[in-house]
């Protein structure tokens, strides 16, 4: 299972945008917040593997 890391770039009511960190890309990623974990803000690291998503500690 491959695994991707994310930081996020804003929050934008029930959604968040993340934007890769494993590899070079503008892309965003809107994401649901339900889907990830309560204490997000901006500038949140996160790795997502099997399916969900975890806070990286720094």
């Amino acid at each position: 299972m491959d695994t991707f890391y994310y930081i996020i770039d804003s929050i934008d009511g029930d959604y968040a945008n993340l934007r890769r960190t494993d590899i070079i890309s503008d892309e965003l990623k809107l994401v649901a917040r339900a889907l990830l974990p309560a204490e997000i803000n901006v500038e949140t690291k996160l790795k997502y593997e099997l399916f969900q998503y975890s806070i990286v500690e720094a």
